[in-house]
């Protein structure tokens, strides 16, 4: 018989999912398979396997449609009994957990990082998302300075430079599921929006 760890965790619906701007608090119900080979162990030994398992598959995953970048697991709620496949002698446990993820929304205020200035727009970072596009048209008082290092700068001199901190709402964001990330497109029309750093250099 193999052992069940259960820690008599509150019923609830899973996932479930609690909104901090845009860091998501989940809960979830997936299954963690260890191999035959890995099953000579018994206790807190296969515990830990298990979470091994866990985080292995976890960072693997790195993203989805519905809850954005996987970012930490948080709490293991539940361990469920194994089941044994049949054609492989490998033991399927299916594991509760509570953990952290990233995803941006439409209408959203958030910062980024510039990364990349081009003539029609400059690319930005924010959490682990790495291609925020902020275009040209949505910062019309912003001017395209070329040059070895080229800049974005209005009237005021304020400068969008690489590497300058820029408040901006997010316009639109999709998944992209070959690639496991999030792309945004996102604007500066709007209150208080704007560079709020400089770069250093």
């Amino acid at each position: 018989m193999l052992p069940n760890f259960n820690n008599n965790r509150r019923p609830g619906v899973i996932p479930q999912v609690r909104s901090s701007e845009m860091y998501l608090e989940s809960q979830l119900s997936w299954n963690v398979i260890i191999p035959a080979e890995n099953l000579n162990v018994e206790g807190l030994m296969l515990q830990k396997a298990i979470v091994v398992r866990l985080l292995e598959d976890f960072a693997s995953k790195k993203a989805s449609k519905n809850l954005g970048y996987f970012m930490a697991v948080t709490t293991l709620e539940k361990i469920g009994e194994g089941r044994v496949r049949e054609h492989t002698g490998d033991v399927l446990f299916p594991v509760e957990f509570s953990c952290v993820t990233f995803k941006i929304f439409r209408g959203e205020i958030l910062e980024g990082v510039v990364d990349k200035i081009l003539k029609h727009g400059v690319f930005l970072r924010c959490g682990p998302t790495t291609k925020v596009y902020l275009s040209h048209q949505k910062m019309s008082d912003y001017k395209y300075v070329p040059g070895e290092n080229p800049i974005f700068m209005n009237e005021k001199m304020s400068r969008i430079e690489k590497d300058t901190v820029v408040r901006f709402i997010v316009v639109g964001a999709r998944y992209v599921e070959a690639e496991k990330e999030v792309q945004a497109v996102v604007s500066l029309e709007g209150d208080y929006l704007g560079p709020i750093s400089q770069s250093s250099v």
